[in-house]
Formats: structure tokens, sequence, C-alpha cells
């Protein structure tokens, strides 16, 4: 599952969010107070990501220093998005931990570390990361990996109730943020490739107790139904597709309309990946079959619309029916208001840029789509049918018959993932950080569900990058990131700025005519929002994916961000995740102010580590062997063919290829504390050690 997405607009906000400190009055929406907060995880509930301060511009971003920065106790991933509350900041780190400071100077006030166990990152397809918390009347809500919600005193960080909200028996895990709508907290999970059943679950804020859960994907068809849109979504499965969960999860996106009272969230990919595998038999005929509702495998890859206070289902539309490339719909939706004809009448929209590449608007009371352009490269489809709603696609792009493979863009990584983009109502853009990529897509030729490894019924053997040095040239060269500013009436785009590496951050902007983003390669850097002139920029010592937000304290405002390199693509990618500097990767939250002077220590020096395997002495069919095993079962955490991204050890270096201590860290867990689980159950002895084979071989190729 490689994933995420976002959108905003503005009104009543302290009604659905509240003030989240004991001691602290909750601001009125049009205060000063109000503005000078971020409150909620796109700052308002239209999830806008727009800041109405404007004491930072374009005309004075020469002044802009670093405030303050506050190191973090972690290596891995970072991607919280932090709130400020009348001058406290809280944010996430990895391994769900929490942090509260004071926003203008970075004090530490208190830690939460919820204990999320080692072994269960084993069960996290993109890295043991958060996305944040949620704030209302004096409680911090978070979310942990491990399925658990937990409310949190936001004065003290002290428990005040806990529940879980998953099957510990199932491979969930949480990463997103949760969200507080009318006195209910909503979270969803993760787990699409690993074999679960998508939800999305409501808690009462005051007492942890089950309020309402919708089902994203319908079950086992010989138990009742949970609601009559279930029963007519079983209709478009076939097969036994409960079996292997169905995914649909809800991992990220939420949006609020407090007019319409809806509440919108978006759904992953259908478990597993590939349609062949999903509903029980091969297509008999693809092109056909796609555009059949009889698959269209509701309501995975789709946005929901219900009521907040019962779960109610209320409309839905489908991007991708019968995905079969991990198409997520679970991308940041945005709500605005918007002039999309000469009469002038503003029209409620919602805004969508999925993992697909199609940038869709659609009407946020009905789920009529109004407009589908594609903003990036596609080869998935040629169009979106504006009056069936559905995709036009490619033959090319399907992969169900026997030994065919596609190559196809966007690849799982998704033209635009979980890294929010941000809407200006001044200017009327919408600006999106954008992935572009391609995928080898291949069936499994037998497809069997393992407890440990992920559940894509894909061939991952036949993904992986080609080592033709020059096939492997032209692939790396393609894949490239850049932010986009989107023109969402006239769908086309008004200004690009490139860059040099492939997985960049989310973006803000903000009322001095300014956007903001964070990059893979170590740089935090502002745009002109009017015409993409590169204004200003800052080293941050690592990479960069988490989301940039803008507060005040004391008439002051303050631009923060939280560093740190990490997810999916440097945990998975290998080589393409190498397409960014290697950094120290040193996570800390950064704070920046006009006249700002702090500095960040020197980055430690550190040598690179020695290339010294021991010889390749296996055959060829066990090295084969190996490549199929490894791309299956390790590669999610250790790189793609063998090369790691620079997050999790690279096991071309490792010692153990030497020694017997490869069968102990592999089979029995010797490492299991720092999330290496034994693969004993699903491996055996000639398993492992064909893996090593493979791992030696890759080792030696990389000498030479």
């Amino acid at each position: 599952m490689l994933r995420g997405v976002r959108l905003h607009l503005w009104l009543s906000l302290i009604l659905t969010v509240s003030a989240g400190c004991k001691h602290a009055p909750s601001p009125a929406p049009d205060s000063v107070l109000a503005d000078a907060n971020w409150p909620a995880h796109g700052r308002t509930t239209d999830e806008q990501r727009f800041s109405p301060l404007k004491q930072i511009n374009d005309q004075n971003l020469a002044d802009l220093g670093l405030a303050w920065y506050f190191d973090l106790d972690t290596h891995r991933g970072q991607e919280s998005t932090p709130l400020v509350i009348d001058g406290l900041m809280y944010f996430t780190s990895a391994w769900s931990k929490v942090f509260a400071l004071d926003a203008a100077t970075g004090a530490k006030l208190w830690s939460y570390d919820p204990k999320v166990p080692p072994e269960w990152s084993v069960n996290a397809c993109c890295d043991v990361v958060n996305r944040g918390v949620a704030a209302a009347n004096g409680k911090l809500f978070l979310g942990t990996l491990d399925g658990r919600l937990i409310a949190l005193d936001a004065a003290t960080g002290k428990p005040v109730w806990e529940t879980l909200t998953i099957d510990p028996s199932s491979r969930y895990t949480i990463t997103g943020a949760p969200r507080v709508i009318k006195g209910k907290v909503l979270i969803g999970n993760g787990g699409g490739e690993m074999g679960v059943r998508g939800y999305i679950s409501a808690y009462d804020a005051a007492t942890g107790k089950l309020a309402w859960r919708f089902y994203t994907v319908p079950g086992d068809p010989a138990k009742p139904f949970e609601n009559p849109a279930l029963e007519k979504a079983a209709k478009t499965w076939t097969g036994q597709w409960w079996k292997n969960g169905g995914g649909g999860t809800v991992w990220d996106s939420m949006s609020y309309d407090p007019q319409l009272d809806l509440l919108y969230f978006g759904t992953g990919n259908a478990g597993p990946w590939a349609r062949k595998v999903r509903n029980g038999k091969p297509a008999v005929n693809a092109k056909a079959d796609a555009k059949s509702p009889n698959t269209d495998n509701l309501f995975a890859s789709s946005i929901i619309a219900v009521r907040p206070d019962t779960g109610e289902y209320v409309w839905h539309y489908q991007e991708n029916p019968g995905d079969e490339w991990d198409y997520d719909s679970d991308e940041q939706i945005i709500l605005a208001d918007l002039k999309l004809d000469a009469s002038g009448t503003l029209k409620k929209v919602l805004l969508h840029a999925p993992k697909n590449g199609f940038f869709y608007v659609l009407d946020r009371a009905t789920g009529k789509l109004l407009s589908a352009k594609p903003f990036t490269n596609v080869t998935w489809a040629s169009s979106i049918d504006l009056a069936t709603g559905r995709p036009a696609e490619q033959p090319s792009a399907q992969y169900e018959s026997a030994n065919k493979s596609a190559i196809v863009s966007p690849g799982p990584g998704g033209a635009h993932s979980w890294q929010p983009m941000s809407f200006n109502p001044e200017t009327g853009l919408v600006y999106i950080p954008v992935l572009d990529s391609g995928f080898a897509y291949k069936s499994a030729e037998n497809f069997a569900r393992n407890n440990i490894a992920w559940n894509t019924g894909v061939d991952a053997a036949a993904s992986g990058l080609p080592q033709v040095p020059a096939v492997k040239k032209a692939i790396l060269e393609s894949v490239r990131g850049h932010l986009v500013a989107w023109d969402p009436i006239h769908q086309k785009e008004v200004w690009r700025a490139a860059h040099p590496g492939p997985w960049n951050g989310d973006v803000l902007s903000t009322a001095g005519n300014l956007v903001f983003e964070g990059t893979g390669y170590g740089q935090f850097e502002a745009f002109r929002a009017t015409t993409g002139e590169k204004l200003w920029s800052a080293p941050t010592e690592s990479g960069v994916t988490a989301g940039p937000i803008s507060y005040s304290v004391k008439g002051e405002q303050y631009i923060a961000v939280l560093v740190g390199w990490g997810g999916v693509l440097p945990l998975a990618a290998g080589e393409i995740g190498l397409q960014v500097p290697r950094l120290a990767n040193v996570p800390r939250m950064l704070a920046f102010k006009l006249g700002g002077n702090a500095k960040l220590p020197p980055v430690p020096e550190s040598k690179p580590p020695i290339l010294a395997p021991p010889r390749s002495t296996a055959n060829a069919a066990s090295i084969h062997k190996g490549e199929q095993l490894y791309q299956r079962f390790c590669s999610a955490c250790h790189g793609d063919v063998a090369v790691s991204g620079g997050v999790l050890p690279d096991l071309r270096y490792s010692a153990a290829l030497a020694t017997n201590d490869w069968f102990t860290i592999v089979l029995d867990g010797q490492l299991r504390q720092y999330g290496m689980v034994p693969f004993a159950s699903e491996l055996s002895r000639k398993d492992a050690d064909a893996i090593r084979a493979y791992v030696i071989a890759r080792a030696n190729q990389s000498i030479h």
C-alpha cells in the first residue's frame, strides 16, 4: 500500500474542533486567536491547509530564519502535522509518540510513549510513522500503530481513556491522524496489503465508547450485512473475497462540511491488488470486465459521504472501479466553494487528487462528478466519462491474462500520495506535491496468503528494478517529483517547480502569497503562490515529508515543519529512494520566524560502510529462488532488489551474511526488539539460505 492526500476550505471551525488545553478558553472562529492557531490536522475541517496569516510574505522572506529546533529520539520516518493551540504545540513522532512544546521557544513541556510493541511494525506497509493528533475540550486523541485510540490530558500528557479499535489477530495498523467532529473521535486504519477489511469508527470523545462503525467493503455474505449499502456493494464482488479481507481501508483523509452535515472520507485499494486473484477467476475479457459494475468492488478506491452522528451512508463516488494498481482514494479531501460557470454562483465542491493521477471536482452535496483531468503522466486510462463517472481504462494497463505484465503510470506510489496538498482561496489554486513514476505489474502465478509478507497478488520479483544498465538508468531518470499549482476550475496546470528528488513533503499556502514545501533532499522551500518563483530555502539536514504549518504567538508569526526521512519510498523503493542525497537524517521539529537567528548544529560525521560480502558461490537456481523470496518478504523494509533506501539496514553490508547469525536473525527473531520479527513460520532454513545467496550475489554485483 504506498499511500496518501488532502483537501481544504473554511467555515465554523470551533463548532467541530475546539481548543485543546484545559486551562485555555475556546477561541471564537473569527477571533485573532483563531487565526493564530492551527487546531486541526488541515487547520479547518475543510482540510484546505491555508493560513490567513501574512506577517511573513513574499516581500520579506529574506528576513526569515530559524527560530528554534527540537531534536527527536529516533531515525525513523516523520509524517506528523503539528497542532498549535494558544501557544502550545502538539505533534507525534515515529512509534506513535506524542510531544508537547512551547510553540514560541521549542521548550519541551511533556511527552508520551504508548510503547508500541516493536514486532507490530511487520504489519506496517510504510514505516512506523504517525501523522498527528486531534484536539478537543482539553484532550488530545492519538491513534497508535498497534490499533489503539488513546485520549490524553492536553495539559499533562497523562492518559484519560484508551480503547482498542481493531481485532488484534488481524494485521491492522493506524498511522493517520484522528479527527473530532460533533463530539466524536473518528479513526480508520491501514492494512490493505495485509489482508484486512476496511472500516472507519466513531468514538465518544468524553468516554471512548464506540458510537458507530462503517465498513467499507462487504464481509462474508453468509453473515448479515451491517447496513443496506454493503448489501448492494456485495453484488459488485465475485469469488470468496472475504477470505483475503477485501481492503478498502480508511487510513488517512477525512473532511467535514457543517452546513451539509456530511463527513467525507476516502478508502484504500481493494485487496489483493490483482483482479484475477481477488475475484477468484481470471478475466474472460479484461476490457469488458473492467467496465462491468459486477466487478467494481465497492466501496474500495472511493470517496464516501456519511452522517457524522450515525455513520449513515449518503453517497459515494468510486474513482477506480475494480482497481488493480493500488490506487487508493485515501488522499486528502479538500472542500471549497468555487464559481464554476459564468453565472458566478458559488458551488460547494470537493477537490481530490488521488494516486491515480486524475484531479476530480465533485458536487459535495450529491457526489456527482463535475470534472476530471490528469494532473500528471497517466497511462492506465485515457479519460473519465463525465456522464457515468467511469474511467476509460487502457487495455495495455491490464495484466490479468496468463504471463502478461503491464508497465503502468502512475505506479503504486501514486501521482499524489498521503502528503497533503493545499488550497489557497485567494489565488484559487491547489498546490499539489506530485510524483511521476511507473511500475511493472504482473499477477502472481500461485498466490498463497502469508501471515508476515504483503498479500498483493502481484509478482514482486517481476516488478523489481531491472539490472540491465540502460533500462535501469532510464527508469531512474523517469522518477521525479515536482510541485504543481493547479487551477481546479479550468482543470489545468498554472505553474510547476521541479525537484531533483522523487519524494517530497506536504504543502502549506498562506495569505502572504506564499507556498511552503519540504523536500526529500533536505531543503525547506518557499515559492510565490501566484507565479511559482522560488523565493527562499533553508537546509534541514534531513529529508522532509511531513506537513508545514503556520501559527502566531504574541503577534509573531511562525512557520514550522517536522523533518526526518522515512516512509514507504525510502524503505521499499531501493535505488529509486536513493535519487535523493544520503543525509544524516536527524529528525527534528523546526520553527522559523522573521529575524530568527538560531543555527542547527553541525551534521555528525559518518564514514560510509565498506561493502565486503562473502564470495558468491550459489547456483543460478538458488539465487533466483532467493530473489523471489526476498522481493516478497524483505523488500518492503530493506529495499527493492536488495538496495536499502537509507532508513533500515542494507543487507548487502550485513556481517551476518558470512555467519549462522543470519539464521538466528531471520528465522529466530534475534533482533525482534528492533522490529525484525522471526520468519520461521513462513520460511524454512533452505528459504533463508536462498535469500542469503541472493543478497550475497547482489552485493558482489554492486562491487563490480
